[in-house]
């Protein structure tokens, strides 16, 4: 048995594979690490690429694309490393990204969840947009990083390379101790991707968990290569993944107050899309709250199991102002400017 399973989820990524892959290998296989791809019936050449180019890699196939939450739940379970790794297939690895993160869940228990720092692979100046220099979110459930609020990304000059903790680990690089994952039940397969990862830190730290961002690992993400960043589909996941989040891990004192401000400012940045001329991803707002409606009913249990199993609510990591308010109306268009 390995001690870290490095595991790419791929679907129709045979091009991502060939130019990321190798960088992976290089900085990555020892004695104690594998790397293992789960493809998601891929109906590209992805696994032929795989078989002939990269023989060494352990191949998991899936019977069809359960998406990126599933998908990696699935792969999960044939996996027995005491440490893995989710990584995107569109990261490029740095040498030694890997062991600062494993030797800090090595010394530290109560830490779950560990990210390294996220830089832009067309820019490595600069943060990339899923993850940055660690994630967090506000009062309302927007998510925000430090180096990234919405989409004005800070360049890195160094100013978040210390140790903190964290609300949320980008799924991009997400490294966890399987157990830990299993615990608290990994990611949620209804959300099929988008916001996932965010769910599972809520649930981590809930119940006493740690999450960090480690930035003397660093990778480089690409984004967006499974679904475009202007996708009206992405808009609707994110939307609609966001409000279950919500539903499944938000107390009840604070549900309420949440959801009613939502709908509000949910409903005036589908107005904005539709100034801009947007329809279809003014449309994919409303059908996330439709989406939202319907699957309610289905995520009340796992609302229960969530709260019965939580030992903390006052977060400290969760930002008790409005990140949108700080970005529209105060000029805050860096962390520093919101988090002191």
């Amino acid at each position: 048995m390995k001690k870290t399973s490095v595991v790419i989820l791929n679907w129709n990524g045979a091009k991502l594979l060939k130019q990321f892959l190798p960088t992976v290998l290089m900085h990555t296989q020892t004695e104690d690490c594998e790397v293992v791809v789960a493809d998601n019936n891929s109906s590209d050449n992805s696994v032929e690429v795989l078989r002939q180019q990269f023989p060494n890699v352990k191949l998991i196939l899936l019977d069809k694309n359960y998406g990126f939450a599933e998908g990696y739940n699935k792969a999960l379970q044939q996996v027995d490393s005491e440490y893995v790794v989710l990584l995107n297939s569109d990261v490029e690895t740095s040498p030694h990204w890997l062991n600062p993160m494993i030797e800090h869940l090595e010394h530290n228990k109560h830490t779950a969840a560990v990210q390294p720092k996220i830089l832009s692979f067309a820019n490595k100046s600069m943060f990339e947009y899923a993850g940055a220099a660690g994630g967090f979110i506000d009062r309302y459930g927007y998510p925000f990083c430090r180096g990234r609020i919405l989409h004005k990304l800070e360049e890195d000059r160094g100013q978040y390379d210390n140790s903190i903790d964290i609300f949320w680990a980008t799924g991009a690089c997400l490294c966890m101790r399987r157990a830990d994952y299993i615990e608290a039940g990994g990611l949620d397969g209804d959300f099929f991707a988008h916001m996932e990862e965010i769910d599972l830190c809520w649930r981590l730290l809930a119940r006493g968990k740690r999450v960090v961002c480690l930035p003397q690992s660093n990778v480089y993400h690409v984004g967006g290569a499974s679904l475009d960043s202007e996708s009206p589909r992405k808009v609707h996941l994110n939307f609609r993944n966001n409000l279950l989040m919500i539903y499944k891990n938000a107390t009840q004192a604070k549900l309420i107050e949440v959801l009613l401000v939502r709908l509000i400012l949910d409903t005036a940045a589908a107005a904005h899309f539709l100034v801009q001329g947007k329809w279809k991803h003014a449309k994919a707002v409303g059908n996330a709250y439709t989406d939202f409606i319907k699957m309610r009913p289905a995520f009340k249990p796992k609302r229960k199991y969530n709260l019965d199993k939580t030992i903390q609510t006052n977060i400290p990591q969760l930002y008790k102002g409005s990140m949108l308010f700080d970005f529209y109306f105060r000029g805050k268009r860096r962390y520093a400017d919101i988090i002191r």
